[in-house]
């Protein structure tokens, strides 16, 4: 069979051979294209996803990333991020332990959280490299705008998961992939460093994986709660 062709006229990925880098499951279907990116979906979990061989050099997406500014006193980006410390606080019992993964140049979702009384650690594979802080036990992790750029979101989600406390919470915020008559138009997507796009289907398989509880307290914020586990 004769593959398709991206608009810049290179072939479009042979998909049956690229599993699904959330579940593993293979033949994922083709759901749009967009000049030299391919974006497909996984037919068991959702996930929308670019492939590996479109993704950008990890230097190009650092480079990326040196260009936002997000300052501790910007209000609007404080804003922004209240909303998760808003869904979060009251979930959390006073003094908790967190972890804040992906946490940028400047840690600012971190210390919203400290000012609210709770002891944090952070981590960022580019800023903050420590791979201690993946080694901790938490009360909860927040993963705000970070998912979306994960090269490998099963093996890092699994990992967080393994770092929460019984009874702990993850916060992940991200936009919730468009459907795909809107996916073309979604600047979501524009964005090179996004390469993996949830969808409430999507965070609803997870929580099946991991036996937990899962709340949408706004529509771009998953809420998981880890069982306690035995008595």
């Amino acid at each position: 069979m004769q593959r398709a062709l991206c608009e810049d006229g290179s072939l479009a990925p042979d998909t049956d051979h690229i599993p699904c880098p959330l579940c593993t499951a293979g033949r994922p279907g083709d759901f749009a294209r967009d000049g030299k990116r391919s974006f497909l979906r996984c037919a068991v979990c959702g996930l929308v996803f670019v492939p590996s061989a479109q993704r950008l050099a990890p230097a190009d997406e650092k480079e990326r990333y040196d260009l936002h500014r997000n300052a501790v006193d910007d209000d609007g980006y404080r804003r922004f991020l209240g909303r998760m410390v808003a869904s979060m606080q009251p979930r959390l019992a006073p003094g908790s332990r967190g972890l804040d993964f992906g946490s940028g140049p400047v840690p600012v979702l971190a210390g919203m959280f400290e000012a609210a009384g709770h002891a944090m650690t952070i981590y960022d594979p580019f800023y903050e490299p420590d791979s201690a802080a993946l080694e901790g036990q938490y009360d909860f992790i927040t993963a705000t705008e970070v998912v979306e750029h994960l090269r490998d979101p099963k093996q890092e989600l699994h990992r967080l998961w393994g770092c929460l406390r019984p009874g702990g919470r993850l916060g992940i915020m991200t936009r919730p992939a468009a459907d795909r008559d809107a996916f073309g138009r979604w600047h979501y997507k524009n964005d090179l460093t996004h390469i993996c796009f949830f969808s409430p289907r999507t965070f609803a398989w997870l929580a099946g994986q991991w036996k937990a509880e899962l709340a949408f307290p706004e529509e771009d914020i998953a809420i998981f709660h880890k069982e306690n586990g035995p008595a």
